[in-house]
């Protein structure tokens, strides 16, 4: 039927969803803290999730025809509910400790450079790590190190900090009208490259990088102009015949350092947008401006932000012929 509902139960809350949705969504239409983390599930992509096991969950209940609990956690962006389901995130200590280990071996690999990466202020692992992490790790190895390729003048590739989380590869292969990068070797030596280092060059690209949960993709054009605290997003459009043209433009003082397609409060983009308005887009001119960008409290990039709307000048002040023709002015008056 298609008003039929499943009701199901995580920490306590009960929801209403509709059958096939997945515990990781439902957790969503409710909101809060009872939302699973989640580095690899992306709704906008096809095929996602799964790979990160950050969104593990305990059914302690399986449905109202089969109460029993299922034995093993799960991972909550890819089971589905069933009707009369429990669920246990954050009220079970399995989970909490489970994520703990989760946190612990993506971060075995994932190299101490938050100080110097452009992703730091709105990185997902850097925000996991401080729900969930351990002070020190308590591996000994050597960690594992990649040689630096060149992918294309605008996007710039970690492989050291990737957690192979698949978004970019899933990004080009439904964005995009052919893909020239993926993953090659296995296991640990699993990497994010192109063939023969071919150059990424493709109109919906960009979008690798606002999909990316850490600092392995970034932009070039933004590389090293200022911490992203320090910037001041505001939301605006343009009439871009190839995407919708809703873009985030990142302001320091009059000047827009990047260009962000918008996301949402789960840190997914709204709307993709076309490589013209994220890398040669960067002049207000350019732009319509609408208001500032909603920002979360939890952020770091809040304590720099505003909520009165000035946008800046499409003219920059020049003092000199501000002068000049203030004393033309007088001279005039003197005419009169």
């Amino acid at each position: 039927m298609a008003d039929e509902k499943f009701k199901v139960t995580i920490d306590g809350i009960p929801v209403e969803v509709a059958p096939g949705t997945t515990i990781l969504n439902a957790a969503r239409q409710v909101g809060g803290d009872i939302v699973p983390p989640a580095m690899c599930y992306y709704s906008k992509l096809e095929g996602s999730g799964g790979k990160c096991r950050t969104c593990l969950v305990k059914v302690s209940k399986g449905s109202e025809k089969d109460p029993r609990p299922m034995p093993k956690l799960v991972a909550s962006c890819r089971t589905t509910v069933m009707d009369g389901m429990e669920v246990q995130n954050i009220t079970s200590p399995d989970v909490l400790e489970a994520r703990k280990g989760v946190v612990e071996m993506l971060l075995i690999n994932h190299p101490l450079d938050c100080p110097v990466c452009d992703q730091a202020g709105e990185c997902k692992l850097q925000d996991l790590s401080y729900e969930h992490g351990v002070s020190q790790t308590r591996y000994e190895f050597k960690r594992r190190t990649f040689e630096p390729i060149d992918i294309g003048d605008n996007i710039k590739l970690h492989m050291n900090r990737c957690i192979l989380c698949y978004r970019c590869v899933y990004v080009a292969d439904q964005l995009t009208g052919k893909r020239e990068h993926g993953i090659i070797n296995r296991g640990d030596h699993a990497e994010i490259s192109t063939f023969i280092e071919n150059a990424l060059d493709n109109d919906f690209i960009g979008n690798v990088i606002d999909v990316c949960p850490v600092g392995a993709l970034t932009d070039r054009t933004f590389r090293f102009k200022s911490r992203v605290w320090f910037t001041k997003p505001v939301d605006a459009h343009r009439d871009c015949p190839t995407c919708s043209g809703k873009v985030t433009l990142w302001y320091k003082g009059e000047e827009v350092l990047r260009v962000t397609a918008r996301k949402d409060e789960y840190n997914e983009v709204e709307a993709f947008i076309c490589d013209t308005c994220r890398f040669d887009k960067k002049k207000t001119v350019d732009w319509i401006l609408e208001e500032p960008t909603p920002i979360s409290k939890q952020s770091v990039i809040d304590a720099n932000h505003y909520n009165v709307f000035s946008p800046p000048p499409v003219i920059k002040k020049n003092l000199q012929l501000q002068e000049a023709n203030e004393e033309q002015l007088e001279r005039t008056e003197r005419l009169k």
